[in-house]
């Protein structure tokens, strides 16, 4: 048996990899889930074969310019934590692997969704520095950024290039954080968890797990080879510093589902949200951009998962 659309076909081993009707329900009350294995090992070393390419300079589709907020490690930048946006589109390796059918056809299922498409991709490098102020990832929610997206569906699959887990500074994610309401709808910004106050982002976490009566529950995500995490744009993550000898590497695939699009929104201080794309993609016909440019939000998935 085979899952099959016009463009997009799921093995019947693939499709027991699927979340359950249980699984589906857990990432709705938990806003989490932990896949099943969806990456042979083969393809797992492909990945971080390319991103060592990458590293040593190879790029096979530069981008046209750099958006003003664009995440990306350079030589010069020394032993930090690495982290480079859009190396789904640099690099054509890492690209056609992380477009896998499966990987969208287990996100459509856990949002609702008919349609799946890439929406950003980071490569991360963690190296074993526990003493690096860079490694620890502060707590925050991804939509906290995407406030020009009109969906509420987005999620965000971290794929490790080897077992991960705690002592390496894996994914952590606040339990149930994806259906807090916020204490403070203002906290909104275009800016990357890397240029904001760690210490500010940690009251927000406290202050938001007050304002909805319940306690802060951090569940590390011990993450086998060739499997993924995923969580809802809303869900509360972080990570510590690489205690282990060897560097995490990683990729944060960001996703969106088909009805997503642009909308103005305006921040706090009054000035016009942006995200990177708006620098990059195509324009609709009404003059925004276009969140489903096919070069740089190619679709995943299309069809019933």
């Amino acid at each position: 048996m085979r899952a099959t659309t016009r463009e997009f076909t799921l093995t019947e081993a693939e499709i027991e990899l699927l979340p359950s009707d249980s699984d589906v329900e857990f990432y709705a009350e938990h806003g989490w889930y932990l896949s099943k294995k969806l990456f042979s090992d083969e393809e797992v070393d492909q990945l971080e074969t390319a991103s060592e390419r990458f590293y040593a300079g190879h790029v096979d589709r530069p981008l046209p310019h750099r958006p003003p907020r664009l995440a990306y490690w350079k030589p010069q930048d020394g032993p930090v934590q690495r982290h480079n946006d859009y190396i789904h589109y640099e690099s054509s390796d890492i690209g056609a692997i992380l477009r896998k059918p499966l990987l969208g056809a287990v996100a459509a299922r856990l949002a609702g969704a008919a349609e799946i498409r890439v929406f950003q991709s980071t490569l991360i490098y963690k190296p074993p520095r526990p003493d690096e102020p860079s490694n620890i990832v502060p707590w925050h929610f991804d939509g906290d950024y995407w406030a020009t997206s009109v969906s509420e569906r987005m999620l965000t699959a971290f794929i490790p290039f080897h077992d991960c887990g705690e002592d390496m500074g894996t994914i952590t994610m606040i339990d149930r954080s994806s259906r807090w309401q916020e204490a403070n709808e203002e906290n909104v910004t275009s800016m990357h968890f890397a240029d904001r106050d760690r210490n500010d982002l940690e009251s927000i976490l406290e202050r938001n797990a007050r304002f909805n009566g319940t306690e802060v529950k951090k569940v590390p995500m011990i993450i086998p080879k060739g499997h993924a995490s995923f969580h809802h744009s809303h869900t509360y993550h972080g990570s510590g510093e690489n205690r282990s000898t060897v560097p995490r590497r990683a990729i944060s695939l960001h996703l969106q589902d088909g009805e997503n699009a642009y909308q103005e929104f305006r921040l706090r201080n009054g000035e016009k949200a942006s995200y990177n794309h708006d620098f990059l993609v195509r324009r609709t016909p009404q003059g925004t951009p276009d969140y489903a440019d096919p070069e740089f939000c190619p679709v995943m998935w299309r069809g019933t998962a």
